[in-house]
C-alpha cells in the first residue's frame, strides 16, 4: 500500500494595518481626567486629543484671563501647547506663546479663534496638521492682528496680518518657506483666509 503525502499550501492574503487618524475636542471630566491643567499656568480654553501615525496627542489651548466680567474676557497673553502623550506623562512637541502689543494701536485682548482652528490630516499622508488661529483687538475694539499657524512635520509655517484703515499700516505676510508646504495644505489656508475675510469683514491684504 502506497503512502501519500498531501501537502497544502495555503493562500494568506496579506493583512495591511493603517493607523487611525482621529480628534476631537476634550471636555471638562476629560482634560481633568488627562490632568492637562499641569501643563500651563493660564486657564485651557479649549483642548483637543488627536492621533496619527506619530502617536497619541494633546493640544491645549490657554488664555490667561487677565480681566473677566460679565460682558467680556480679556487676555493679555496666550500660550498653545502640543504634546505626546508618553506612557501617562507628557512630552513637549511644540509652542505657540503671544502677547498684546502696545504701541501706536494699543491692543486690550488676545484670544484663540477655535472656530477656524483645526486639527485634520490636510495631505492624507497619515499625519494631522494642526491650524491655530487667533486675533486681537485695539483700544477701539477693532481687530488689529491676525494670525494662522500650520504646523506640518513639527515645522510652523505662519501667515501674520495686521488691519488698519490706512494703506501703509496694513499688512498680510505669509513666511518665505510656505511654499514647501504641500498644495494641498496651501490650497486649504487659502480657502480659509478667504473664509475669515468674509465672516470677520477684514481685508487681509497687503496694502
Amino acid at each position: 500500500m502506497k503512502n501519500y503525502i498531501i501537502c497544502l499550501i495555503l493562500s494568506i492574503p496579506s493583512l495591511s494595518f493603517s493607523q487611525k487618524v482621529e480628534s476631537y475636542i476634550l471636555d471638562k471630566e476629560q482634560i481633568a481626567e488627562r490632568e492637562l491643567k499641569s501643563l500651563s499656568d493660564f486657564p485651557i480654553y479649549k483642548a483637543y486629543e488627536y492621533q496619527d501615525k506619530g502617536g497619541v496627542f494633546e493640544l491645549v489651548l490657554t488664555e490667561n484671563r487677565k480681566t473677566i466680567s460679565k460682558k467680556d474676557t480679556l487676555n493679555t497673553k496666550i500660550k498653545a501647547l502640543c504634546e505626546v502623550n508618553d506612557h501617562g506623562g507628557f512630552l513637549e512637541k511644540w509652542t505657540i506663546n503671544d502677547v498684546v502689543e502696545i504701541n501706536e494701536s494699543v491692543e486690550t485682548n488676545i484670544w484663540f479663534w477655535t472656530k477656524y482652528c483645526s486639527t485634520k490630516d490636510l495631505d492624507g499622508d497619515g499625519y494631522i496638521e494642526p491650524i491655530i488661529v487667533y486675533g486681537t483687538r485695539d483700544e477701539n475694539n477693532e481687530i488689529r492682528r491676525v494670525k494662522i499657524i500650520t504646523v506640518y512635520k513639527k515645522q510652523k509655517y505662519v501667515i501674520r496680518a495686521v488691519e488698519c484703515n490706512l494703506d501703509d499700516c496694513r499688512s498680510f505676510k505669509k513666511d518665505k518657506n510656505w511654499s514647501l508646504l504641500p498644495k494641498k495644505i496651501q490650497i486649504y489656508v487659502d480657502q480659509l483666509v478667504a473664509k475669515i475675510r468674509k465672516e470677520q469683514g477684514l481685508l487681509l491684504k497687503d496694502g
